[in-house]
Formats: structure tokens, C-alpha cells, sequence
């Protein structure tokens, strides 16, 4: 195969890719692989095509300098296994290591350069900045592909302004995410059930108000129900609560009422008055929504929410999820979240797992991720498009 997506032969050409690599590291062992397997069959595609493959990526927020601890060699080793073959290393993003690691590709090879964010010119807010970084990274290259979905809601070198300055075309990892996503705004076929969960209504305020007017019913779980719950006049305890949001979680659940939304609240949670208190054991007990104790701490929501969220669950057509629904890293409190998996994993339509911390339960709880329509990799660009943000990365290949 010799073309991609618009770029015309690659073979022999040397193609930078920008692949989302962030991935969670224990010292220098990778805790989760999901995202470099994401990555995998675009990098592929363009080896087999004879394509001399650069990939570029980040992890973590380093400051714009080198930081041994988010260095992406543990990624590049990995990349390699599931590749099959050998991905050389450079140990900067545009020095002379990258330049002498790219020049030694031959057709068909592929490289990986160190962390992009090492570099104070990737996150600049001067475009002037950015654009001389984009510069040193265009010189590597003869075109682009961005495949970081998780990434295209920024505007970054290495995602927006280097696409300016070679010819670009849209990865498949990143064309598959906003197919979906455009599947979930634009014709959802109904009922169309909206899950989240995470712990702030602050994260999700943009998508509650988008999809008040999109979806048919809205499931909230997680720490960001407590504002709901107090916002219905009810104590919390010592659970998460932003006293900042209770007026307009008010409004929501106004507006649901009068559009015909139903918005779905859990009857009982999960509480404990120890945790988390270092080794202590965790004693979770089950109360009433409008009836936890002043020295208890919501964790997860009960049994009886859990029964009725799978149950809002079974109908529907189209349902996408963002957020667990509980502290489910504990056993003791991962029952609600992986009760509304089990229920994604039953729908007959489009069930869509929206990145994050939601694709990390899924994974964590030992789920099959076959049995989902789609896993988003990227949490924070699914939410932006679903609040009809305009994604920079995105749009800066559309012309």
C-alpha cells in the first residue's frame, strides 16, 4: 500500500507522526499500555507502506525542559514489542540525537523521539515560540500524520502548527474517535443515555449543558453527584462537595425537567468514616442518598443505584460514558462503576467509553475491551468535542 489518507506515495519519504505515548509509569515500568497499542496500527500501516516512520509524542507535564522521570525510552522499548521491530530512540526531540536517528532510518523503519513537552516551544503560548520549535520538528519530516487524539484539543506544536508547515493527513486512530463522536452529536439513535461520573461537576459543565438538549436521559455518579444531592437540599457529609456549582446543578436539573431530560441520581451510596486514613481498612456501608452521617465520606454509589443505572442502561441505543463511578482503584468502592461497564458491555448499538479515567476502569476491572464499541484514548478532546468546541488540532487539517 503506498498511499495514505491524501499524503500520496509515502514510500521512502519520512513521515512524523504525532501519536498520543502518555501513558502511566511506576518508575520506569508501564502500568497500562492501552494508549501505545492504540498507536500501534497507524505507525504500522505507514512501515509497511515504506514509509520512514518518526514518531513524536509526550508524557506527563514536564516543564519544558528534560526530566529523567518522563523520558519516553521505557515507551520506545515497549512500541517495539508490539510492533515487532526495533524502534530506535533519540534522546532529544529536535538535537542532534534526532537528527542523526532519523537520518539513520532506512524505508520501512520506525523511531521514536524523546518527550516533545522537554521542549519549552510545545505548550508556548507565543505563536512565535511555538513556531520556531514547530520549524526544528517540520525539518525532520517530508509530511505529517496526526494520530494523538488525546492530544488535539490543544493547540501544541507538535499537534497544530507543525501540520501548517507540511502536508497532513488525519491518522486512523484519530479519524475512528471523531467518526464516533460525530455519531454521538450529530443523529444519536435513541434512547441515547449519557453516563458520568468523576469526581467534579466543574470537568463536566460544558458537556451537562451541551447534551441537556442532545440526550435522553443523563446518569450521575461519582464525586460529582454530592453537589447534585446537596444542591436538592440534601447533606453530604464530608463527601466531595463544590459549593460554587450547587446554583447552576440547580439549573440543570430545572432545565431536565422542563426539556424532558431525565436526569438520574443515585438513592443510596457507598460511605466509610475511616478512609482514606493510610493503612486503614476500609469499612464501607451502604445509606440512603438524602441520609449520610456529618463524618462520612461518599465513595461510590449503592447497590440500588447501581441496579438502576444498569437498568437505564438496558434500553438504550447510543449510550457514552465518562467518569467511574466510585473510588474503584478500592475494591470496596468499584462496584458501581463496574456495574455500569458490564452494563455498556450489553448495549445494542453504540456504546462509547469516553478515555480517562473511565478507559483505565474498564481496563483495571478486567473487562474485555472488544465487548465496548469504541474506547476513546482521549478523555479531555471526547469532552471538548462533546461541548461543540472547536478542536485546534482538528481543524488545522481540514483546509
Amino acid at each position: 500500500m503506498g498511499e495514505y489518507a491524501g499524503l500520496g506515495e509515502v514510500g521512502g519519504r519520512r513521515v512524523l507522526v504525532r501519536s498520543d505515548l502518555n501513558v502511566p509509569l511506576d518508575g520506569s515500568t508501564i502500568t497500562d499500555d492501552g494508549r501505545i497499542r492504540a498507536s500501534v496500527p497507524t505507525i504500522a500501516e505507514l512501515a509497511a507502506a515504506g514509509a520512514r516512520v518518526v514518531v513524536t509524542a509526550h508524557l506527563g507535564r514536564p516543564k519544558g525542559a528534560p526530566e529523567e522521570r518522563y523520558s519516553l525510552r521505557p515507551v520506545a522499548a515497549r512500541l517495539g514489542e508490539l510492533l515487532g521491530a526495533e524502534v530506535a530512540f533519540a534522546s532529544d526531540t529536535v538535537g542532534d540525537s534526532a537528527q542523526q536517528t532519523v537520518a539513520g532510518l532506512a524505508d520501512g523503519q520506525v523511531a521514536l523521539l524523546e518527550n516533545v513537552r522537554f521542549n519549552a516551544g510545545e505548550t508556548s503560548k507565543d505563536d512565535a515560540e511555538r513556531g520556531a520549535f514547530a520549524d526544528q520538528l517540520a525539518s525532520l519530516a517530508d509530511a505529517f500524520v496526526s494520530d494523538g487524539f488525546g492530544v488535539v484539543h490543544r493547540k501544541q506544536a507538535s499537534v497544530y502548527d507543525v501540520a501548517q508547515r507540511l502536508p497532513h493527513a488525519m491518522g486512523g486512530l484519530v479519524s475512528t474517535e471523531i467518526e464516533v463522536l460525530r455519531r454521538l452529536t450529530e443523529s444519536p439513535e435513541r434512547p441515547y443515555a449519557v453516563v458520568l461520573g468523576g469526581s467534579k461537576v466543574s470537568d463536566k459543565l460544558g458537556v451537562i449543558d451541551n447534551l441537556l438538549g442532545k440526550a435522553d436521559t443523563l446518569l450521575i455518579g461519582g464525586g460529582m453527584v454530592f453537589t447534585f444531592l446537596k444542591a436538592q437540599g440534601h447533606e453530604v457529609g464530608k463527601s466531595l462537595l463544590e459549593d460554587d456549582q450547587l446554583e447552576v446543578c440547580r439549573e440543570y436539573l430545572a432545565r431536565a425537567e422542563s426539556s424532558g431530560v431525565s436526569i438520574v441520581l443515585p438513592t443510596d451510596v457507598v460511605v466509610d468514616t475511616t478512609f482514606p486514613s493510610g493503612d486503614a481498612t476500609p469499612q464501607p456501608r451502604v445509606v440512603a442518598a438524602d441520609a449520610i452521617p456529618d463524618d462520612a465520606l461518599g465513595l461510590d454509589i449503592g447497590p440500588d443505584s447501581a441496579a438502576a443505572f444498569a437498568e437505564a442502561l438496558s434500553g438504550a441505543r447510543t449510550v457514552f460514558w465518562n467518569g467511574p463511578m466510585g473510588v474503584f482503584e478500592v475494591e470496596e468502592f468499584a462496584a458501581g462503576t463496574r456495574a455500569v461497564a458490564q452494563a455498556l458491555t450489553g448495549i445494542e448499538g453504540l456504546s462509547v467509553v469516553g478515555g480517562g479515567d473511565s478507559a483505565a476502569a474498564v481496563r483495571t476491572l478486567g473487562f474485555d475491551e472488544a465487548a465496548f464499541g469504541h474506547i476513546s484514548t482521549g478523555g479531555g478532546a471526547s469532552l471538548e468535542y462533546l461541548e461543540g468546541k472547536e478542536l485546534p488540532g482538528i481543524t488545522v487539517l481540514e483546509d
